[in-house]
């Protein structure tokens, strides 16, 4: 019996590997979330100092990847080893602190790791021992990671919407969500019902109510769920901000002038649409009577 066999044999077995894969994605997601977005600053900073300067970025700098240097202490530089890099166990062995200076290590790490891990299962669990689950789980772990960068950087990296838009364009050949038809036609109304909303809202008020990349992050949504999910996607997602940003006017005193990401409340959204969106549409058929 072969691997995948056993897997697909054992449920059990499929959910604990499911586990094990999601912690460990989520490890690298950590990186993700903190590297690539001092990645885009650096190449835009080298970019535009050659405009301007006409002048080649510096030899001899350190590479900065998601791969190089080693992830090490911001406090005291010590490299943290592999044994100091297992998901969740190393956070809990060392108390969250580093052992190299004792100084205290986030606990948004572990928390994506276990969040990684969480959704990951749901995943499998939705779709099964399928060419499906491989894909909503690329789907998950990419809407994970732009979520946290637009938390703390309000930006929706084309380096991770852009190529996952055209992934959903792909995987629509073989429907695994929906057909090519659709998949095309969600991305552009993705796209294109945002930024309408953009500038209506831009010539309406003189100010802008959203960025680009959540056009983009919608057009890529609507390519792996086609254009029959944007209407769940907007409202869950209107919905949800509304309650979160009044929640924080009302009980953290946020500034109602300082701008709120978006980015998050549409891959929740869209997340939702993936693996209850069916059921939610006909929940609210029902409830209607249509």
């Amino acid at each position: 019996m072969t691997l995948f066999q056993l897997l697909q044999s054992n449920p059990a077995l499929l959910y604990l590997t499911t586990i094990l894969l999601g912690l460990s994605v989520g490890s690298f997601l950590n990186v993700v979330i903190y590297r690539l977005p001092v990645m885009l600053e650096r190449e835009w900073k080298f970019q535009c100092e050659e405009l301007l300067n006409d002048k080649e970025p510096p030899e001899g700098e350190q590479a900065f990847n998601l791969i190089t240097p080693r992830s090490r202490c911001p406090h005291c530089n010590h490299m943290i080893t592999a044994l100091e890099n297992i998901p969740v166990i190393s956070y809990a062995l060392q108390k969250g602190k580093c052992t190299g200076c004792g100084a205290k290590i986030s606990a948004r790490y572990p928390v994506i790791e276990t969040l990684t891990a969480i959704l990951s299962v749901m995943v499998v669990w939705q779709f099964g021992f399928s060419w499906q689950s491989g894909a909503a789980l690329l789907l998950t772990w990419s809407l994970i990671a732009l979520t946290f960068i637009d938390l703390d950087t309000f930006l929706l990296p084309d380096n991770i919407t852009l190529p996952f838009l055209w992934l959903g364009i792909l995987v629509s050949f073989w429907q695994l969500f929906v057909d090519l038809d659709a998949s095309v036609i969600g991305a552009v109304a993705g796209y294109m019902s945002l930024w309408l909303v953009y500038w209506a809202f831009k010539l309406l008020l003189k100010k802008e109510g959203m960025g680009y990349g959540d056009f983009k992050l919608l057009a890529m949504l609507g390519a792996w769920l086609g254009w029959q999910s944007l209407p769940l996607i907007i409202i869950l997602s209107s919905l949800v901000g509304a309650v979160v940003g009044v929640a924080m006017i009302l009980f953290k005193g946020h500034d109602r002038n300082k701008p709120i990401p978006f980015g998050p409340y549409l891959a929740a959204a869209g997340w939702i649409a993936l693996i209850w969106g069916s059921d939610i549409t006909r929940a609210y058929i029902q409830f209607s009577g249509m």
